[in-house]
């Protein structure tokens, strides 16, 4: 997710629990390559292994070689983003518009694996749209090619993040390859990732939007996957220690003035779930300097944990 699994998130993930995280979308065009966004994207420093990066693009040659740029860094996985739903991503025939284009999604998938040794995996939707649903098609495709798993989506690019996953198709592409399928889509908790196992058949899920304002959700997946107990969620101390390391690592990874507006965000992902109905945040998100914001966040949790 864009302006979201970036390095520090993703390191926060990994610690607690999940499997794997994959860095934010790469643009596969030449211009952005030098971009001071891309490199940022593309840096894994500290990262625990494997280190997975996705790319976004359209044109097999160019795909190609960002994926080999990629892999030279230190990139283990190649993701191929053809999911994203995004107005800006499918102007260009990126992302999920591609599912409209099954000839190209071949060309791009074929081209990925036969530049790189490392595994290339692949992220899709259901389709464009319900009267277009080719996920099954676009599955073996991949499988093909040599796509070594695949992520489903379970829904169409036309849905957005609207209305109830359909984990049924997902059963269906599971039922279709023979490659690992991981379930993505509206898993929120750890009996809602047994659920959707148990009805797709996939072999892993994959987690979100949910995640946002509560990284510890992967400890409590796999704690429940693995023992069938429920796991209690971290004490308040843990939640403010996690809450401020995070921040903290925003501001060194991009900057003060960056790290400050980057944060807001998680920031309020945070305290949405932890200070539920109440929206008294505004001076705390419209502050600009880095330990003021810190301080202030501490005031409001502090005021939280009073209540």
């Amino acid at each position: 997710m864009v302006g979201v699994t970036d390095l520090p998130f993703r390191k926060l993930c990994r610690r607690y629990g999940a499997g794997l995280a994959v860095s934010e979308m790469i643009s596969s065009r030449p211009q952005l390559r030098d971009h001071h966004r891309t490199r940022r994207r593309a840096d894994h420093q500290g990262e625990a292994e494997p280190r997975a990066v996705q790319i976004l693009g359209v044109d097999p040659k160019e795909m190609a070689e960002c994926a080999r740029i990629n892999a030279d860094l230190g990139a283990q996985i190649i993701d191929i983003n053809m999911g994203c739903p995004a107005k800006k991503v499918c102007r260009v025939a990126a992302g999920s518009a591609l599912l409209r284009d099954e000839d190209r999604v071949a060309e791009i998938l074929n081209a990925v694996v036969a530049a790189v040794s490392v595994p290339v995996t692949l992220k899709i939707r259901t389709g464009w749209d319900k009267a277009n649903r080719n996920a099954v098609s676009v599955a073996r495709i991949a499988e093909d090619a040599g796509v070594q798993a695949l992520t489903v989506h379970g829904r169409t690019r036309a849905c957005g993040f609207q209305g109830e996953a359909e984990y049924h198709t997902i059963a269906e592409v599971k039922q279709a390859v023979g490659i690992p399928v991981i379930a993505n889509g509206d898993i929120t908790t750890p009996e809602k990732a047994r659920r959707v196992l148990a009805y797709t058949g996939a072999d892993a899920v994959m987690i979100g939007r949910a995640a946002r304002g509560q990284p510890w959700l992967f400890r409590r997946i796999e704690h429940f996957l693995r023992t069938g107990e429920r796991l209690a969620e971290p004490d308040w101390n843990e939640k403010i220690c996690v809450i401020v390391e995070h921040v903290r690592a925003l501001h060194r990874h991009y900057g003060p003035h960056q790290g400050v507006r980057i944060a807001r965000k998680h920031i309020k992902w945070y305290l949405e779930r932890l200070v539920p109905g109440r929206r008294d945040w505004q001076g705390l998100l419209r502050e600009e300097r880095p330990e003021a914001q810190l301080t202030r966040l501490l005031h409001r949790l502090e005021q939280r944990f009073d209540s």
